[in-house]
């Protein structure tokens, strides 16, 4: 969305001002740009009537938000103990290269986006890494991430 657009167009829902509405208006703003911008977040507040620093506050707590861009399929890696002791940061690195992910954490294309993240709550099959379509891939290597890839583009699982 260009800069240059009034915020009346980020977000169209029309809840109640309540703090109820928070997180409801928060996930339409986000599945509509695939983020949250300065100008969404402040228009919810005046809308909701509730402080800026409490909207910015929940949806800088959410892990299923995001203020920068992100793809339309998004791969998350676990970077916990478990997970780091056993090579989880070659797997973000092949990902990255694979991908061709910039600092962003963006693809190139812009359809993916790769994030790090600090723990799944599956210690057991470290590494792991959730695909795009929710589906938690234990034991990944650098070596198995063409097939984890290959995996989620046929939507298979082996």
């Amino acid at each position: 969305m260009a800069m240059g657009k009034p915020a009346r167009r980020l977000f169209t829902g029309s809840p109640a001002p309540h703090e109820g509405a928070l997180i409801p208006a928060l996930q339409e703003l986000q599945e509509k740009l695939r983020h949250l911008p300065a100008a969404g977040l402040a228009e919810i507040s005046e809308r909701l009537g509730i402080p800026l620093s409490r909207v910015f506050g929940v949806a800088t707590f959410y892990s299923q938000f995001s203020l920068q861009p992100r793809g339309k399929h998004v791969i998350r890696v676990c970077l916990g103990t478990a997970c780091h002791v056993r090579g989880a940061s070659q797997v973000l690195e092949e990902l990255h290269r694979r991908l061709a992910v910039g600092e962003d954490g963006l693809s190139a294309d812009g359809l993916v986006s790769v994030e790090p993240v600090r723990c799944l709550g599956a210690c057991a099959l470290a590494p792991v890494v959730v695909g795009a379509d929710g589906r938690y891939f234990g034991g990944m290597t650098p070596a198995k991430v063409g097939k984890f890839l290959q995996e989620l583009r046929g939507g298979k699982r082996g």
